[in-house]
């Protein structure tokens, strides 16, 4: 059985004060004991202050870094997943704070790992089925085939190649060379699966329901998506001239 400290889940934020605290509050009420690390790019609108209120009431399962300005969503994570490697946790995962990604599936992601996986992903399109709530059709289309895409680039045999909803198990991010990872969009999410694939990780779809968000704005821009079409294909390129050994 595993220790109760050892999972964390990484909450990357921006002006997410209508949802951080709401999802604070749904992590913490779970059976199992998560600890949670928000990671804030200098939101203007008070989510650090909602966060800091509840560390007072959460002072050892709650953590903060922040961070100036907007850096990234794959420079929040590469600096939460050190932050976790250092503090020893041996199941972390990424997880969005609009509750898109419901936060009881965490425990299913975990159970997959603890059940053998290196690398459990929360996928919309697993088995061919599309489980995605409030997305137009426009959005729901480039998605599902932006995924198409880079399996047909990469060779990777994941259905949902982009999603952000993961859990990994701490020898994975042992592994990849984080300080490799190039992109810091929709890319990163590619890359990192993709670079635990190549290193020959057992990774496994769970299947989840991704409701779009109902409070705040969205993230996604023209140049998130730019970067994961052309990124693909260098990355690809790239990978001839690596080496993967465990």
């Amino acid at each position: 059985m595993v220790p109760l400290e050892k999972y964390v889940i990484i909450i990357p934020t921006y002006n997410e004060k209508d949802n951080v605290g709401e999802i604070i509050e749904h992590v913490f009420g779970l059976k199992t004991f998560f600890h949670i690390l928000i990671i804030d790019d200098g939101s203007p609108d008070g989510t650090v202050d909602i966060v800091k209120k509840k560390m007072g009431f959460y002072s050892e399962r709650l953590f903060l870094i922040q961070r100036e300005g907007k850096q990234g969503l794959g420079t929040a994570y590469i600096r939460g997943f050190s932050w976790a490697l250092e503090r020893n946790y041996e199941y972390i995962f990424e997880m969005d704070c609009d509750f898109s990604h419901n936060p009881s599936d965490t425990e299913r992601l975990l159970e997959t790992c603890i059940n053998g996986c290196d690398l459990a992903i929360g996928s919309r399109y697993v088995k061919r089925l599309v489980n995605v709530i409030n997305w137009p059709i426009s959005r729901l289309i480039m998605s599902y085939y932006a995924s198409a895409y880079v399996r047909f680039i990469t060779g990777i045999p994941i259905m949902d190649t982009t999603a952000g909803f993961k859990c990994y198990k701490r020898k994975v991010l042992e592994t990849i060379p984080l300080h490799e990872i190039a992109f810091v969009g929709y890319a990163f999410q590619i890359e990192m699966k993709f670079t635990a694939w190549k290193y020959g990780f057992k990774i496994q779809e769970v299947p989840i329901i991704f409701t779009d968000r109902s409070k705040g704005e969205s993230k996604m821009s023209k140049g998130i998506f730019r970067e994961a079409v052309f990124g693909v294909i260098y990355m690809k390129v790239m990978s001839f001239f690596k080496k993967y050994n465990l």
